[in-house]
């Protein structure tokens, strides 16, 4: 059990009690609380986005991670109806450091401090988010508690080497809709893709919909059978929590949709399972990337893309690389410019032509950039290629 009952403050005009946050090696900070009073645990991470601070807390890959916003003043644009990326909120905490004191945005219908009340989401305030990320990069990710019952560091401390770590974790089953799903195509249907949810966010299916995709969102434990049964003309998997070397039941079922041929579009943790199905490895990141300003490098464009990430595991390889697998041959797409990270994969029939790839980042950005959109229109390409151009 990561978190514990909390409540939300009784009156929000009041000055909210104060609050403790505690790294596992022992660094603590002090501030007020932010959101729900309560105790709460994670992994501490940052996301350097100025903006999307709403679609970054309904996002499902942040499940179990306690969030850094890195940009000082969060909330002024309040909490609004449309742009959630899931049905709730899903960091295990929150942490600012300037809370915004009046929402200003004509859709507002909340503030974020009532919206994280109402969920129970615990947070904190008013400590020196600037000290604790430059921490973090030096340090690397680890866990992290908040609590604003208990002003006794040692003791939180404890309950924080207590929790567990992300490594061997496999989330994907509890963030994953329990049920099937279609979002229609709009307008004619040219194509029907099977969508394994993973911790998927609202806009990517969205995203495919508008350009005459039918897409069939299935739970994560779908069996191979069961999404042969929807006769897909491509299959996708999304992005979602958790380490990708735990996640062996999508790995093996994404085998044997690259063993038929069938086309192929991952992001993010779809991406790091496509490494993986393919024989190359993962590796955790020091501390990840998380934000909406991370430069990338298309390999096959030399295209330069400024991208929306989150992601704290990476697909092991550089540059230039290639690898002969049992599907075809598979190669590096694009990779980060800040640290060479593989941003991304692709994988070749024997006639060269391209019939499954992948992408660590988010092309379909909600909170921006949209520098990526076109890989829906690759994806789209290499379906119309696989049908012999019948659609």
């Amino acid at each position: 059990m990561l978190e514990t009952p909390s409540r939300a403050l009784a009156d929000p005009t009041i000055d909210p009690p104060p609050a403790l946050l505690v790294l596992e090696d022992g660094t603590t900070f002090r501030g007020q609380a932010f959101g729900a009073v309560g105790e709460t645990f994670g992994e501490a991470v940052f996301s350097t986005g100025m903006s999307g601070y709403q679609e970054t807390l309904t996002d499902p890959s942040y499940h179990r991670q306690v969030v850094i916003a890195t940009a000082p003043h969060i909330g002024n644009t309040g909490w609004n109806d449309e742009d959630d990326e899931s049905g709730r909120i899903w960091v295990a905490g929150y942490v600012v450091r300037d809370p915004a004191r009046v929402s200003s945005n004509w859709r507002a219908r909340r503030s974020l401090a009532e919206e994280l009340q109402s969920q129970g989401i615990v947070g904190v305030s008013g400590i020196d988010t600037r000290a604790l990320t430059r921490h973090l990069r030096e340090r690397g990710a680890m866990r992290v508690g908040i609590s604003s019952e208990t002003t006794t560091a040692e003791d939180l401390l404890e309950r924080v080497k207590a929790t567990p770590s992300m490594h061997g974790a496999h989330l994907a089953d509890e963030v994953t809709a329990t049920e099937p799903y279609r979002v229609p195509a709009v307008g004619e249907a040219k194509f029907r893709v099977v969508a394994v949810d993973l911790g998927i966010k609202a806009m990517t299916p969205q995203r495919m919909a508008e350009r005459g995709i039918d897409v069939h969102v299935v739970p994560s434990t779908i069996s191979y059978d069961e999404l042969l049964a929807l006769q897909p003309d491509g299959v996708f998997f999304s992005n979602g929590p958790g380490d990708p070397s735990a996640a062996t039941g999508p790995i093996a079922l994404l085998r044997r949709v690259l063993a038929d041929g069938l086309p192929y579009f991952g992001i993010c943790f779809g991406h790091q399972l496509f490494g993986r199905a393919l024989g190359y490895g993962t590796f955790k990141l020091g501390y990840g990337h998380r934000g909406i300003n991370q430069p990338v490098m298309d390999l096959t464009t030399r295209r330069v893309e400024i991208t929306a990430h989150n992601h704290g595991f990476a697909v092991e390889g550089k540059a230039g690389e290639t690898l002969t697998t049992a599907y075809g041959q598979a190669s590096i797409s694009h990779v980060c410019l800040n640290d060479d990270v593989v941003e991304g994969l692709q994988l070749a029939n024997a006639d060269g032509e391209l019939i499954a790839f992948s992408v660590q980042y988010h092309p379909e950005a909600a909170a921006g950039p949209h520098d990526a959109d076109y890989l829906f229109d690759r994806f789209i390409e290499v379906m119309e290629r696989a049908s012999g151009g019948d659609h």
